[in-house]
């Protein structure tokens, strides 16, 4: 496809010349007598370069420059027989890709209009480029709960107070971090992601804040940290739940003084840095057990947003599973499929452990298995294809084995019944239930969650 230059010149022999110029070079030729309609053209015909005269009547050059670069990212060259170095000064600094004298050399031209098509092309990519990442990490869904997630984000991202992100493994806590640094003041520097559970806790005080050469066996190389990395940006640490005590005080050093020590180094470095963190993990309860410092809680958590498991927005379903159908048709150049309504009935039925990340990989498998154009009932893995919700119960509220239709079922029957015995035993004391039963009481709360036990519902034997 040809590449479109708009000339906007109140001379017609200028205009005239520079289109045997650009026509015998194989561009296609916009030509504009006047500012103003060099900007409805500017407007109505995108073109991929501007060569805009400055002495014009009416409306000069710079005003036409000005509005030009409100309405589009188009580069613009600017001509002119009048022109002076300062001149070309003045139109760079005005947001001009390059200034060239009139009448124009046309090597001197030719190389110009290709080096802003070539710039036009870069920039063009890097923004499909960046709509690309946008779209893999976005937010989906139109439930309330994540609804309330993304008002969340919406207050959230303009502040530069730290975030502490919680929720289930593969709820989407990364997507939340990512959503908020977007739409920050810092969205054009960096996002540096950490995950602290899968850094060896010899080396995460090196990843977080680098070391000096020779400062342990081993460090052969100096090494910038995570946090000077993200200097201006932001951190995303995840898991945090999983750093060490020490590696802890080290990060409230950073949260409070805005600085950091390399390993080996007595020398402080200043970073400014947003911190967003995330934890699968109830940090209460870890404080409880002497594993995380509460002082760092509570300059992680000053707005905190819990991220709800997809057992929770159910309604979501159908539309994050037709975004990956269509992401992953894109990722992997399949062709798009649909999906039959007792496919979907089935997912949304699922408890999905896994939750979103869990999903996708459903989707993902079915997209590579599936022969036809449309994922059916049969085409979903074997111990989904079951109602994955629990059995029928009697009137005491207690799972009817018998009812089970797979081994899954019996087995979450057989726990659901279990802990309400205890319960009820307890008097509904939770504390007491998670010591008798031996399991710690955030896990007590997980399965109560899961299985939807309450004392309204389940207190009456």
């Amino acid at each position: 496809m040809k590449s479109r230059i708009l000339v906007i010149d109140d001379e017609a022999a200028i205009r005239d010349s520079l289109r045997m110029i650009i026509e015998y070079e194989g561009y296609e030729f916009i030509g504009a007598s006047s500012g103003p309609d060099g900007i409805t053209l500017a407007e109505r015909e995108s073109p991929d370069l501007v060569l805009l005269d400055i002495k014009m009547p009416g409306m000069d050059g710079f005003e036409v420059l000005e509005r030009i670069k409100a309405i589009s990212d188009v580069p613009v060259v600017m001509i002119s027989g009048h022109g002076t170095g300062a001149t070309g000064a003045d139109a760079v600094r005005r947001g001009a890709f390059d200034f060239i004298d009139k009448p124009p050399d046309t090597d001197r031209l030719l190389v110009t209009i290709r080096n802003a098509l070539e710039r036009r092309r870069i920039t063009d990519e890097v923004h499909a480029l960046r709509r690309a990442v946008e779209v893999k990490h976005e937010m989906v869904g139109s439930s309330a709960q994540i609804r309330q997630v993304m008002e969340a984000v919406r207050r959230a991202a303009p502040t530069n107070a730290t975030v502490l992100i919680q929720g289930e493994s593969g709820v989407g806590k990364e997507l939340v971090a990512r959503a908020i640094h977007r739409n920050s003041l810092r969205s054009r520097e960096r996002f540096v992601q950490v995950n602290c559970a899968a850094i060896p806790e010899e080396l995460i005080e090196s990843e977080l804040f680098g070391h000096e050469k020779g400062s342990f066996t081993g460090a052969t190389e100096k090494q910038i940290g995570k946090f000077e990395q993200a200097d201006r940006g932001t951190v995303f640490l995840d898991e945090v739940g999983d750093m060490s005590l020490k590696t802890q005080a080290k990060v409230l050093r950073v949260l409070q003084e805005g600085e950091v020590e390399r390993v080996g180094s007595a020398r402080t470095i200043r970073v400014d840095v947003r911190v967003i963190a995330a934890t699968n993990k109830d940090l209460e309860r870890e404080i409880e057990k002497g594993n995380f410092r509460e002082d760092l809680f509570f300059r992680l958590s000053v707005i905190p947003i819990s991220v709800p498991p997809l057992r929770e927005r159910v309604e979501d379903i159908p539309i994050l599973v037709q975004h990956f159908l269509d992401a992953l048709a894109r990722e992997n150049n399949f062709r798009r499929r649909r999906i039959a309504p007792q496919a979907m009935e089935a997912l949304q039925r699922q408890r999905w452990k896994g939750n979103i990340r869990e999903l996708r990989n459903t989707v993902e498998r079915c997209i590579i298995m599936t022969t036809g154009d449309t994922i059916d009932l049969a085409d979903l893995p074997e111990a989904l294809r079951f109602d994955g919700r629990l059995p029928a119960t009697d009137n005491e509220g207690e799972a009817k084995a018998g009812a089970a239709a797979t081994l899954r079922e019996f087995k979450e029957s057989s726990e659901r019944t279990f802990l309400v015995q205890r319960l009820r035993e307890n008097a509904w004391n939770i504390s007491r239930t998670a010591e008798v039963i031996g399991t710690p009481r955030s896990n007590l709360y997980k399965k109560l969650e899961f299985y939807k036990i309450s004392q309204e519902s389940d207190g009456s034997r």
